[in-house]
């Protein structure tokens, strides 16, 4: 706060003129969109009044583009927890220290997973009850606990335990970090933030891969206590810098704690409290927080105040909301692709690339490693289109397109390990021919299936139950993750070529279902959803968000003398 009162201080006249005229030149647009809008009160957006960000627009606010880089620690330790244990489960230390068979082997990977599922679902309780930010602590020293019992494990339940612990981590941050930072960003650069996001995940997978192929040389324990014991860094960043970071103005605004939420937006967008852009994205977080109180008193007035349990009720209600005619079917369609996403396989070759690969030929311990090391390098290159050209080619064409390749890359490594699998070293390039398909699914799952998996639910839903909605998708797919990481084990080990057969399988139905189930959301407003869904639910929660909008602009206005006052008592 003193940095801001003193750059306050130095403006001097010519700012006051500027911002005197900026207000003017608001006002003027205002006038402008009042006299040729067809609805009544529109406002313009802070969307509107701010322009396109992007990657200039981080650049432009160093504070936002710190926020920017912490939400990649986010995603870099939610990809180096998932990539990291593939590696060490081929390591020749681990394996004497620990000796699994295929069962417990999948159980050491899908154990983290059901620490997932199990973590997302607590997460929204604490980010209402506690705060974004203090969410993120608890699920840090929650991470760190586990990631110690992993790292320092001496016997299987240790690192059974170390793994489940750090999937509630995981499961919390994976929630609670995208939500802070979606609500602590500016409306113009949230797009940027949530790409960097998911390309962090993958850069984190990256660098776990290539951690194990170099620690797998050390002729000790160290070579896999080294990498999961790595993880404790991230987390110690993660959970200290969250520290200077402000709390989530809409968190605030929640509480009531209206001056609050004015002042971290003031210290967020660097401009003074009463400034147009400040004003209006108050406004706009009011108008939010109001909408989600009158759908409670809406349909659920008999619980308002009813305390705790009035609340839990209504909570309640919200998840059976999602069964409604229209909402459930896109309830489903959010579940299924979910399902499919991790019915791929995609999670079969993240977690255990070394022993798959082993399997189609490659020997050793080293060469299997640098062959799992390209895969998180192809993993990360070609995520980049989907964030660079998703909203051009639409989603189901690029669902269709990645499902169509994914299948021909399972058959035709099918084909590979059934004729040859019997016989590696006399037929090595044919191993590597399969090795090359492995790099090629890799490919087009990650410009396909892997960023359209997420960004398909959170567009289908009605505000009022996004995120219950968007808590249950999530957690289908955590459930299927620890599905696939408990079976694949045991499949490569009894099925051999059939495991490359049964996800095979599944990439065909996805290929169908998309084609006949999923409508394209490219370009389409909430209102256009209803139509398509047959369903009337965001038709009315625009409207009354609308209303509410057109009643916070008449009547709600910063409370800026407030926090002037405050500023001028600390100087």
């Amino acid at each position: 706060m003193d940095t801001e009162a003193e750059r306050s201080n130095s403006v001097g006249d010519q700012e006051k003129d500027t911002a005197q005229q900026t207000t003017v030149t608001e006002s003027n647009k205002l006038d402008d969109r009042a006299e040729t809008s067809h609805i009544d009160h529109h406002k313009p957006t802070v969307e509107e009044m701010e322009g396109a960000g992007g990657l200039k627009g981080l650049i432009a606010n160093p504070f936002v583009f710190a926020t920017a880089v912490f939400a990649s620690l986010g995603g870099l330790l939610f990809g180096y927890d998932q990539g990291v244990i593939s590696g060490v489960l081929v390591m020749p230390h681990f394996m004497a220290t620990f000796p699994l068979n295929p069962t417990e082997k999948g159980f050491v990977v899908a154990i983290l997973e059901l620490g997932c599922w199990a973590g997302a679902w607590f997460a929204g309780y604490f980010a209402d009850k506690i705060g974004r930010k203090f969410t993120i602590v608890l699920g840090t020293i929650i991470f760190l606990l586990g990631a110690s019992l992993q790292a320092g494990a001496q016997n299987i339940s240790f690192l059974f335990g170390g793994r489940f612990v750090c999937g509630l981590a995981i499961g919390i941050l994976s929630m609670v970090v995208p939500l802070y930072q979606s609500e602590i960003s500016p409306p113009e650069i949230r797009g940027s933030l949530v790409a960097l996001q998911q390309f962090a995940i993958t850069v984190g997978i990256l660098i776990s891969f290539w951690i194990d192929y170099g620690t797998s040389t050390i002729d000790s324990d160290v070579s896999w206590r080294l990498p999961l014991a790595l993880q404790l860094i991230i987390g110690l960043i993660l959970g200290i810098g969250i520290l200077f970071f402000p709390f989530s103005p809409r968190w605030l605004m929640s509480q009531n704690r209206e001056e609050d939420a004015l002042r971290v937006l003031s210290r967020l967008r660097r401009l003074p409290p009463d400034h147009p852009i400040v004003a209006e994205e108050w406004r706009e977080i009011k108008a939010t927080v109001e909408f989600d109180r009158q759908i409670e008193r809406e349909k659920y007035p008999q619980h308002i105040n009813n305390g705790a349990k009035g609340r839990f009720m209504i909570g309640l209600g919200g998840y059976r909301d999602l069964f409604r005619k229209g909402i459930f079917k896109r309830l489903w369609l959010g579940c299924a692709l979910q399902f499919f996403q991790q019915f791929t396989g995609i999670n079969a070759i993240i977690y255990y690339a070394p022993t798959i690969f082993q399997s189609i030929g490659l020997s050793g311990t080293s060469v299997p490693l640098l062959a799992t090391g390209i895969v998180g390098v192809v993993n990360v290159v070609c995520t980049i289109p989907a964030v660079l050209f998703l909203d051009q080619f639409g989603r189901r064409n690029i669902l269709l397109c990645g499902a169509f390749f994914m299948a021909i890359s399972h058959i035709i490594i099918a084909i590979i390990v059934g004729l040859f699998e019997d016989n590696w070293p006399a037929h090595k390039t044919e191993g590597w021919v399969a090795v090359a398909f492995v790099y090629f699914f890799i490919a087009n799952f990650a410009y396909s299936w892997g960023p359209i998996g997420w960004v398909y639910p959170s567009e289908i839903f009605p505000l009022r139950i996004r995120a219950k909605a968007m808590s249950v998708t999530t957690s289908a797919n955590w459930m299927c993750n620890f599905i696939i990481g408990l079976i694949t084990p045991p499949m490569i080990a009894t099925l051999r070529f059939g495991t490359y057969v049964f996800f095979a399988t599944f990439t065909v139905l996805m290929f169908f279902w998309v084609l006949f189930f999923v409508p394209e959301t490219k370009g389409r407003s909430l209102e256009d959803m209803d139509q398509v869904f047959g369903d009337k639910s965001a038709v009315h929660d625009a409207e009354l968000m609308s209303h509410i909008q057109a009643q916070v602009h008449e009547h709600e206005a910063p409370p800026v003398a407030a926090v002037k006052q405050e500023r001028d008592n600390l100087e």
